[in-house]
């Protein structure tokens, strides 16, 4: 199967990294690092005037009605940065799930960029992340009202409204928060912003078929976990670059570190695991778009592995830098800590590793 991008993709990876290497590198990512919001005004205004927070959105509700394969050419460029603020949270998480639930009446909005979404379903555990939700909903009255403990929600305290995960009579059912305003809290990568989200009956508004949606969001954290497994590639390449370039033109022993053969078998270890996970990747984003019998077992490959070698290859930079790669002068760190925020959100990689094994398993 030949999954060479299109002129068009390709063109659009090209405005992406213009864009980017313009308005969100050098001094940009540790400034937003300390930034309590983590983004400016200008710089998402910029990206919403390019139309990339609809990319997924249908034209029908405002958007450019593209699929994951083109947003993962946008979700690897943004990993080489590594992009601070609200992007994956709104653009691709939030529009997912918006999408999935049939709330069209938020994704005009979404595209523009002019309101920011993001979702509520992390809990405390491990394994799977829907099966875990605990909050719960009822009814009181003619509303409905939420308890429960959210502890990561991305970007929660700056986002417009969240669509909260919780369970019912029924199941699992969603649930919009206007103005959620969690509280902020420290995350291991602090160019990705999170909050906890405390819910004492808080009043919300329910979304979606009136049924259970365990399907339907255990879809959402596939396809959203894809495309932070694209993301993971492109930190992935970006730390193998910076760590071959160093090795070329630092000087030990009166050699260039490039010149010693372990450092030469670091580097090819390491695009070696970037290659498989950029394979993975892509075919497990082209399998969503199209709907292939074999999405949910590349959903778990993909994830699982691309996590895996981005904490790998993101590790080994640190070390093929040295000393220097262990302070905050080196950029290796944020590639490193990317990866490991991103291994553990949507499934980390060994729930993943156990669940490929029992969908390869599962009789036909």
């Amino acid at each position: 199967m030949d999954f060479t991008f299109s002129d068009d993709q390709e063109a659009l990876r090209d405005a992406v990294r213009s864009f980017l290497g313009q308005h969100a590198s050098g001094p940009y990512v540790p400034a937003m690092a300390e930034d309590p919001r983590g983004f400016t005004d200008e710089v998402w205004a910029r990206t919403a005037e390019l139309g990339w927070p609809g990319l997924l959105v249908p034209e029908s509700q405002g958007g450019l009605g593209l699929g994951l394969v083109d947003m993962t050419v946008v979700m690897e460029e943004m990993g080489r940065v590594p992009l601070p603020g609200p992007f994956f949270s709104s653009a691709v998480l939030a529009t997912l799930a918006a999408r999935r639930l049939g709330a069209d009446e938020l994704l005009g909005d979404l595209a523009s960029g002019t309101r920011r979404g993001t979702v509520a379903l992390e809990e405390q555990g491990h394994d799977s992340p829907v099966e875990r939700v605990r909050t719960r909903a009822r009814r009181r009255g003619g509303t409905w009202v939420l308890t429960g403990h959210k502890p990561l929600v991305l970007d929660g305290h700056t986002a417009d409204w969240a669509i909260v995960v919780a369970r019912t009579e029924e199941g699992l059912g969603s649930f919009l928060l206007e103005a959620p305003i969690g509280e902020p809290v420290p995350t291991l990568d602090p160019t990705r912003k999170a909050a906890r989200l405390v819910l004492e009956e808080r009043p919300a508004q329910r979304i979606g078929a009136p049924e259970d949606h365990t399907s339907l969001w255990r879809r959402v954290v596939d396809d959203a976990g894809v495309m932070l497994a694209a993301e993971l590639v492109g930190a992935s390449e970006a730390a193998l670059n910076l760590g071959v370039e160093y090795a070329k033109v630092r000087v030990q022993f009166d050699r260039p570190l490039a010149s010693f053969q372990a450092i030469r078998h670091k580097a090819v270890d390491m695009l070696q695991r970037l290659e498989l996970a950029r394979v993975g990747t892509h075919f497990a984003a082209w399998a969503s778009d199209v709907d292939d019998p074999s999405r949910e077992r590349a959903a778990a490959m993909a994830k699982g592995y691309a996590a895996e070698a981005a904490v790998f290859v993101t590790a080994e930079d640190i070390q093929i830098h040295g000393g220097v790669g262990f302070t905050w002068d080196c950029d290796a760190h944020w590639y490193y800590k990317r990866a490991k925020q991103n291994d553990v959100m949507l499934g980390y990689q060994g729930w993943q590793r156990r669940r490929l094994a029992d969908l390869v398993l599962e009789p036909a």
